[in-house]
């Protein structure tokens, strides 16, 4: 059976982020035909969307997985439903968000699935925590490599958290 290898953004503002981080780890960790392989440190960074928003707490997972990327989309949807997701406003407030950011190398453009994650190019709070637990040098596919895309991702105010556990 083909492997691929994942990365998922992760990223919560409401009900206690790091808790929900935290979760969402631990259910990704139960994903069947799944493994979870490394976690990004947690990143504070300031919103992206409607004004009045606390900070958003944000990592990076990377998977390998037997699902193919739709079946595995719908697993990251059932654990934000678990953890209290409701979709009302377009980059509003959440408990939990789960983006598949990279699903191997495929460029996949579905109704229901981007991949590469639209907006990658565009967010320092995923590019940050994927080239920890990667490198500079990654490639992400019909973009380029990390180093290159964050010379010229926007600067959003973003700090690596220092957790004591």
């Amino acid at each position: 059976m083909t492997v691929a290898t994942v990365y998922i953004g992760l990223g919560s503002n409401l009900n206690e982020p790091v808790n929900q981080l935290d979760k969402a780890v631990a259910a990704l960790d139960k994903i069947k035909n799944t493994q979870l392989l490394r976690v990004s440190s947690y990143y504070q960074s300031a919103p992206v969307g409607p004004d009045g928003q606390d900070d958003y707490i944000n990592a990076v997972a990377q998977l390998e997985t037997q699902l193919p990327a739709v079946v595995l989309l719908q697993q990251l949807q059932q654990i934000e439903n678990s953890q209290g997701r409701v979709r009302t406003e377009h980059w509003g407030a959440r408990t939990l968000d789960l983006d598949m950011l990279l699903y191997d190398d495929s460029v996949i453009k579905t109704e229901k699935l981007t991949v590469p994650h639209p907006y990658i190019e565009q967010r320092n709070f995923v590019l940050l925590p994927l080239m920890e637990i990667t490198s500079e040098e990654f490639k992400v596919p019909d973009k380029g490599a990390l180093i290159d895309l964050l010379s010229t991702c926007p600067d959003n105010p973003i700090e690596k958290m220092i957790r004591s556990s």
